[in-house]
């Protein structure tokens, strides 16, 4: 597929009938730029925003088709509870965002911290549990509700561009690592998803003008104290002239509504998203591979990939006995 900008107004799908779509993260940054764009296109989407915060007073959807749950998405407990409440309220879930995310404000591994005891601190591995860890459990879930339904549906994870191309110029090497885990989940769980009729894609935006950016005093000094729309103006400016490519957080919140309105035609894909421009990375991959991996190499991996079909009969045998 080549380079495209989806375009919301021809989301026939989204537009037609009304959905129950869960979100993590759904209170601010590219989750809310989500549910947003989903109550425009249609009103009659009940929608399920999770996260530690509540959406702002600037969100308006009609109060008797909007659950929001605040909770920490790292406990099981708290995920399985706000699911649960989802489906007792509105009897099904046709969709789930999973979205939330936290990135690393601080060097995980050339950095000497002592503990209290004076010795060598463990890493703060808070960025893998939030997104890798908990991401992995909302997956989990959405498979268990999307599978009650006849028709299945659609499960979207938030991967990077840092999760296909990790670098030390990149630096947060955990956060990298989750995002590659990321891509990885959806590699190997999108193919057992469409037995149930479930569409697994993904989406990997580059830099994004999101809380989660323009507050990491890191990357945005200069937007510190500003409201978040002055500091997402001061943040993507400084980037332009910097030469470094920025997107909105509506046009990557289009990006997943297209991968929903697709349904199972997009199982599968890794929406790249770089300078508000879209392209399905996975199926330019699966075109190039022997461009990049070698005709040797691909028929031997060609021939692995049999082990699997044999693992999981194995497995099936010893769950019979």
């Amino acid at each position: 597929m080549s380079i495209f900008q989806p375009d919301p107004s021809t989301f026939a799908n989204l537009k037609a009938s009304p959905k129950t779509i869960v979100i993590t993260g759904g209170a601010s940054g590219i989750g809310l730029a989500t549910a947003t764009l989903l109550s425009q296109l249609n009103p009659q989407h009940n929608l399920v925003l999770i996260d530690l915060n509540v959406p702002p007073p600037s969100f308006k959807h009609d109060p008797s088709r909007l659950l929001v749950q605040t909770c920490n998405i790292t406990a099981w407990k708290n995920q399985r509870a706000a699911f649960e409440a989802a489906y007792a309220k509105f009897g099904r879930i046709d969709a789930v965002f999973v979205n939330a995310g936290i990135v690393e404000y601080q060097d995980q591994f050339f950095t000497d911290a002592l503990d209290a005891d004076g010795q060598l601190k463990e890493p703060d591995r808070r960025t893998l549990s939030v997104d890798l860890d908990a991401a992995s459990a909302t997956t989990k879930l959405a498979i268990h509700y999307l599978r009650k339904n006849k028709e299945g549906g659609q499960i979207v994870l938030t991967a990077s561009l840092a999760g296909y191309i990790g670098s030390s110029s990149v630096g947060m090497p955990f956060y990298c690592a989750a995002k590659h885990g990321i891509v990885g989940l959806m590699r190997a769980v999108h193919r057992p998803c469409r037995a149930h009729h479930i569409a697994l894609s993904l989406i990997a935006p580059g830099i994004t003008t999101t809380p989660m950016i323009t507050t990491t005093s890191i990357l945005a000094p200069a937007a510190q104290g500003l409201e978040q729309q002055q500091a997402h103006e001061i943040f993507s400016k400084d980037l332009a002239a910097r030469g470094v490519p920025v997107n909105k957080p509506e046009t990557v919140a289009a990006a997943v509504c297209w991968l929903f309105n697709e349904g199972m035609a997009a199982s599968g894909a890794g929406i790249l998203v770089q300078a508000d421009n879209c392209m399905d990375w996975e199926a330019r991959l699966a075109k190039t591979r022997t461009q990049w991996m070698g005709e040797e190499m691909l028929e031997l991996y060609k021939g692995g990939r049999k082990v699997s079909s044999l693992l999981w009969e194995g497995e099936g045998k010893r769950a019979k006995m």
